[in-house]
């Protein structure tokens, strides 16, 4: 009759207690079910789940070789019920919540643990993706990021975002939820809204400024937010207040246009990773093709500026890139490319961007409205653009290429 046995070792970690809990285990011709592992500040814990098929004095053997390997060792028989119940629970689909912040508080564990009990999810696994935080307490450069793994069935997906996104609120901690699945550590092509997104600014309204018709152009953009016109024309109508702006204003404002936080950092990373990037904008290729030069995107989609004599003639070449036409962009360049949907991030932070962030296999609002995080399924507002990486799964660690401005 097969005997399931959980071995657990504790204790401080040295070269060769692996091997030698390994050849006990041999020698009593287990098989091996299931292992971990982990170290920290020198304490070594590791649990393995074996199986016996024939009689043997497995817990004897471990005992007698806890001394001489410097452990403390366990051996708890697990019974027919309880194993049943660990496989069923290891069936289940896992979802994957990633906590980021500028610094984690202690006290969000417990309310994530209350909140995922409530959904009937266990908590499966917690791992530290980002870096050491510095001894001098400085908060780290990249923030600090922890991924829970959850398992659980029939969960009320929608209802724990809502949950997990007020949550996150009142902590100030970006809470992401993915249900796992080979997708999401093979994504292939990203693409980032421009305004607000890549850069810290929204061009329209710095070119309004300079041809000194700010007041103008925000009251049309005002008259679109409640409603009264949509995209397209209220785009129409504030392009129309920039005719006469001269082509030389275009050229500063390109020239100083303020970089996101992190968008440096990410777009090296993604280059390295051999990701496909694309800016779909319904700013101006003007200012795309300059953050093309300066970052490296592959690719631009954004709105053609009719420029004649040196001057801004208020319109614009079509057709406009608004909320479908950025879908639309994203579903193309994918098709093109030979990608999978499901492969595909979206980036942006205003309603329009909104289909793009749907039609993605990963949607993320960045630092976007209520609204828009709320619609969008992840979000980041603490951290940097090149947050979007803790979101793939990748450990800052993993990230050991120099990246702009740091050493």
């Amino acid at each position: 009759m097969t005997r399931r046995i959980l071995m657990r070792a504790t204790g401080q970690a040295r070269p060769g207690q692996l091997a030698g809990l390994g050849r006990i285990l041999a020698r009593s011709g287990a098989r091996l079910l299931d292992i971990n592992q982990s170290v920290t500040f020198g304490i070594v814990s590791l649990e393995a789940l074996v199986a016996l098929d024939h009689e043997a004095d497995l817990e004897g053997a471990l005992s007698g070789a806890g001394d001489e390997l410097g452990l403390d060792v366990q051996a708890i028989q697990i019974s027919a019920d309880e194993y049943h119940r660990w496989s069923e629970t290891a069936s289940q689909p896992r979802l994957i919540m990633t906590l980021l912040a500028p610094r984690l508080p202690a006290g969000i564990l417990a309310e994530v643990g209350a909140l995922t009990a409530e959904h009937g999810l266990t908590v499966e696994l917690i791992h530290r993706l980002s870096g050491r935080e510095p001894l001098d307490g400085e908060a780290p450069a990249q923030g600090s990021c922890v991924e829970c793994w959850l398992r659980g069935e029939d969960v009320d997906l929608e209802s724990l975002r809502e949950k997990a996104l007020a949550l996150g609120a009142t902590h100030g901690v970006d809470i992401a939820l993915q249900e796992d699945s080979i997708w999401r550590t093979h994504r292939r092509l990203v693409c980032f809204d421009m305004d607000s997104t890549l850069i810290k600014a929204e061009v329209i309204d710095e070119l309004a400024r300079r041809h000194g018709v700010y007041d103008e152009v925000a009251e049309v953009t005002e008259r679109a937010m409640r409603g009264e016109l949509d995209f397209q024309q209220s785009f129409r109508e504030r392009m129309a207040k920039l005719k006469g702006l001269d082509e030389s204003v275009l050229a500063e404002i390109a020239e100083e246009l303020p970089l996101m936080d992190g968008v440096e950092q990410l777009m090296a990373q993604l280059k390295r990773l051999g990701y496909r990037t694309a800016i779909l904008s319904g700013g101006f290729t003007y200012f795309a093709r300059h953050l093309q030069q300066r970052l490296g995107f592959d690719e631009i989609h954004a709105n053609e500026l009719v420029i004649e004599g040196g001057k801004v003639t208020g319109e614009v070449r079509e057709p406009i890139v608004d909320a479908d036409r950025k879908a639309a962009l994203l579903h193309q360049i994918a098709q093109r490319e030979g990608i999978a949907m499901e492969q595909t991030i979206a980036v942006g932070d205003g309603a329009n961007d909104l289909k793009m962030l749907a039609a993605a296999g990963l949607g993320i609002a960045f630092r976007a409205k209520p609204l828009v995080r709320a619609q969008a399924r992840q979000s980041i507002s603490t951290l940097g653009l090149d947050a979007v990486l803790y979101l793939i799964g990748y450990r800052q660690a993993d990230l050991s290429c120099q990246t702009p401005g740091h050493d």
